[in-house]
């Protein structure tokens, strides 16, 4: 292996905080040897230059698409993350967002603190003309829809924005909409907005304005509202609320996740008739895990802004970080954040237009 070297084309890399997450260095650079080996993408690792180079070594991985990108200071995932941010400028995810800002990369992944990479973004990253709010999305399984052949759907927001105005709800749709278009490859994506009832005067002055606003915009496939047992049954492609309710309902789906793994092991030691029924089962609780398992698709994308960003999970090894760069990459490529940003410029011009009419 030759040591990392610096790349000839830094604005198509993707700006990589090596030292987030629960594995740090270690899980982050395995990723981007796997990358630097199987694709064209080219990764700048931020982090500890000295323990990013002790990760690497141990690693076969083409020089030529890595470059370490010194960072002193590392964000803990249990650090306040205002605090953080402030006192430690040097930070690996401060430099990794930083690179973004700079025009030094074409998008971020990090597997570090989701508070402080909201922040990180917020307070360096340009965000989309005319969005105020960000857009955290969670992806979760679901059972086959229609002829879509992707069986993750979409769930926005679950934490970055807790409380909304109907315009925020219509550009999460607007977000869902492309990220499932372009990444997912879902034709015409389906649009269910979160409510306590499907009629359409269900949920208060907030919830009735956004269902107004979504059905009467062309541009996306809005089929009215859902309810929280639709979102495991795959009811929409993309599921728009606020993100105190997304939090909620996502941390919810988890708990149920965990409390059946407890259930299985419980089960198991019971009795012979118990095991033998678990072992018949077993390749379907197989495939239940792949469909469940976050390493498959790498990340939650942090919508909203003119770059893609990729929060990973904090317990992400090699393989879903290695994801995550590649989704990353691709929204980079297929203009994720651009046709977001023409939905709502398309959006703000019909509404200039019927403000001068008077409409």
């Amino acid at each position: 292996m030759l040591p990392c070297r610096a790349m000839s084309s830094r604005a198509g890399r993707i700006a990589l905080d090596a030292m987030g997450g629960d594995h740090g260095a270690a899980a982050a650079v395995a990723a981007a040897a796997e990358v630097s080996r199987t694709t064209t993408i080219d990764i700048a690792l931020c982090g500890v230059p000295e323990a990013i180079a002790r990760e690497l070594a141990k690693h076969e991985h083409v020089a030529a698409r890595i470059e370490i990108v010194a960072a002193s200071q590392v964000i803990g995932m249990d650090e306040k993350p205002r605090e953080a941010i402030a006192a430690k400028p040097d930070a690996s995810l401060c430099v990794a967002t930083k690179l973004l800002r700079d025009g030094e990369a074409a998008a971020l992944v990090s597997a570090g603190s989701t508070g402080a990479l909201v922040l990180a973004a917020s307070e360096w990253v340009e965000k989309i003309r005319g969005i105020e709010r960000a857009g955290l999305a969670a992806v979760h399984p679901t059972p086959q829809r229609g002829r879509n052949r992707d069986r993750f759907a979409l769930l926005l927001d679950v934490g970055a924005t807790v409380h909304c105005r109907p315009k925020d709800l219509l550009f999460f749709a607007y977000m869902g909409h492309a990220y499932a278009s372009r990444i997912s490859r879902v034709e015409r994506p389906t649009i269910g907005l979160l409510n306590m009832g499907t009629e359409e005067t269900k949920g208060g002055e907030t919830l009735v304005a956004a269902h107004r606003l979504l059905r009467a915009d062309p541009r996306l496939n809005f089929i009215g509202n859902i309810e929280g047992n639709d979102i495991p049954l795959g009811k929409a492609d993309v599921v728009v609320c606020e993100g105190l309710v997304g939090n909620v309902a996502l941390k919810m789906a988890e708990g149920v996740s965990e409390l059946f793994k407890n259930l299985g092991r419980w089960a198991f030691k019971q009795s012979l008739g118990w095991k033998l029924g678990l072992m018949l089962l077993s390749s379907g609780l197989r495939r239940i895990k792949d469909l469940t398992d976050y390493s498959e698709y790498g990340g939650a994308p942090l919508l909203g802004f003119a770059q893609p960003i990729l929060k990973a999970h904090g317990r992400s090894g090699p393989r879903a970080i290695a994801n995550a760069i590649k989704v990353a990459a691709k929204a980079a490529r297929d203009g994720v954040c651009g046709e977001i940003a023409m939905s709502v410029a398309a959006f703000e011009a019909e509404d200039r237009q019927h403000a001068l009419v008077g409409e």
